[in-house]
């Protein structure tokens, strides 16, 4: 199925044979320290810069009722001076009927937020906050 949307994630995710948990990785862009001036200046132009994790959560699809209610889930908890530009989502699988719980989500979760801390991100789907599916790279 082609994702074009966070709502076409969400009808995927509740479609699959197995129930579904899906995570979370909410991410802010900053430049590093070290940056060269054309970083710089390519940063100050709204382009390049590290992703940086800011906080992290798992829903089942039958918690999410949209990708307005996750914005506005993540407006509780997103920190002053740290707002996110994208989030990554990804999914797991459940078994015999069962979703993972939150409990089975917290080490894929972290491997989530360590990847994405690597720049290995191929394996996740990033939406922009308006729930559009982002191409990077």
């Amino acid at each position: 199925m082609d994702i074009s949307s966070f709502d076409d994630l969400l009808h995927a995710a509740r479609l699959q044979p197995e129930p579904q948990r899906l995570l979370f990785v909410f991410v802010g862009v900053e430049l590093p320290d070290d940056a060269t001036p054309a970083q710089r200046a390519r940063f100050e132009q709204g382009q390049g810069g590290a992703l940086v994790p800011l906080m992290c959560v798992d829903k089942t699809p039958q918690e999410l009722p949209s990708f307005a209610a996750l914005v506005t889930e993540a407006q509780q908890f997103t920190a002053p001076g740290h707002d996110w530009v994208m989030v990554f989502a990804a999914a797991m699988s459940g078994t015999l009927n069962q979703a993972p719980t939150s409990a089975d989500a917290e080490a894929p979760l972290q491997r989530m937020v360590d990847a994405i801390k690597r720049g290995a991100i191929e394996a996740f789907i990033p939406f922009d906050r308006q729930g559009h599916p982002v191409r990077l790279g």
